[in-house]
């Protein structure tokens, strides 16, 4: 199955800028368009057809692929921002140690004084379409300008505020009609806020995804016809119905030396030489629940593509990737394991995004 990477390979090859490939069959643009839904996922959106017209009309050409594990948004725009695996551009969860820095890193609420640059030094394929003369522009929230996240992976280009559907709906029909060849991103996050506070498929997620199909009808009728527009997500989501504390559970919690990631997707630090009793009291205690795989096992997977050896240390001694609806809750994010939606995990419904091209 074809993924998230590439996603921007093939708005990059579409706009001739060397080095991809246009695996989705984009053809030749003068303009191409990403539009990222945080949070759609393939299958809720085929149970809500009826509420979604247009991400479902037969007008467009539309497929599933998979996103990145961990299934979450770091991860996820790393590779829509690099064309890489998070092996290689390094955002190997919603938190994760950082060896250099000697902390947890937590990419969405970028730690002050670590350089986002050091964090992830590869070129993003904005630099490299730039520097092909392609005019590249981000268009998404203004509180996200200059964030640590946007300047470790979402570098190069510039950057329009918009903080409306019809701000981005403007941005993106102006840019679409400038006389240079352009890559424009434009990115919703209202989806996944909704989902982890209300749930996949309650009226408030309902409501926001009429919107979403609203932004999207309205940028494929701007349109040109030298312009090709790709609606993907970075993830989809589960409503989670099973909670496991792990600070309450002495089973969990011995020889802990710290937790990061996020419910469906731990990364656990131990104490030296206590990684094998560790895992083996985690592995019978979340017997059909939780998949533990050490450090090397998931390096061995091949989930996290080819991993540098660097990045290898920002990996937990071993991660806790959840089964079903079972989440794994700690105090390390006491506020992110009390909501109803999550993702980070290997389930088709956090897995499987859409590719739906649309033309002008």
């Amino acid at each position: 199955m074809r993924g998230l990477a590439d996603v921007p390979a093939s708005a990059a090859a579409s706009l001739g800028v060397p080095g991809f490939t246009d695996t989705l069959d984009l053809g030749v643009a003068q303009h191409a368009v990403i539009v990222l839904i945080d949070g759609l996922g393939w299958n809720s959106l085929q149970a809500h057809r009826d509420i979604a017209p247009c991400l479902t009309s037969g007008q467009h050409t539309s497929t599933e692929i998979s996103t990145v594990f961990p299934s979450t948004t770091p991860a996820g725009l790393g590779t829509l921002g690099t064309a890489l695996l998070p092996g290689a551009h390094g955002m190997v969860g919603a938190s994760f140690w950082l060896p250099e820095a000697d902390e947890i890193l937590t990419p969405l609420h970028w730690n002050d004084g670590v350089t986002p640059v050091a964090v992830q030094p590869e070129s993003t394929v904005f630099e490299r379409a730039e520097h092909h003369g392609i005019e590249v522009t981000t268009v998404a929230p203004g509180a996200y300008s200059d964030s640590g996240l946007t300047r470790a992976v979402l570098r190069g280009g510039y950057y329009e505020a918009a903080d409306s559907l019809a701000a981005r709906v403007e941005h993106t029909h102006r840019l679409t009609r400038s006389s240079a060849r352009s890559l424009t991103y434009v990115y919703w996050p209202d989806l996944d806020r909704t989902g982890h506070a209300k749930g996949v498929g309650s009226d408030e997620w309902k409501s926001d995804l009429r919107q979403v199909d609203r932004l999207v009808a309205q940028i494929a009728e701007s349109l040109p016809s030298n312009a090709v527009a790709l609606v993907t997500a970075d993830h989809g989501m589960v409503n989670c119905d099973e909670r496991v504390s792990i600070d309450d559970d002495p089973a969990l919690s011995a020889g802990i030396v710290r937790i990061a990631g996020e419910p469906r997707m731990r990364h656990v630090y131990v104490r030296e030489g206590s990684v094998s009793d560790v895992v083996e009291s985690w592995r019978h205690r979340l017997a059909g629940k939780v998949d533990i795989r050490t450090r090397e096992e998931l390096i061995d997977s091949g989930l996290l593509g080819e991993v540098e050896l660097d990045i290898a240390e920002r990996i937990g001694d071993f991660v806790a990737i959840s089964r079903g609806t079972t989440s794994l809750t700690s105090s390390f994010d006491p506020r992110v394991s009390g909501l109803i939606g999550q993702h980070g995990a290997l389930t088709d419904d956090e897995m499987r995004i859409p590719a739906i091209v649309m033309r002008g």
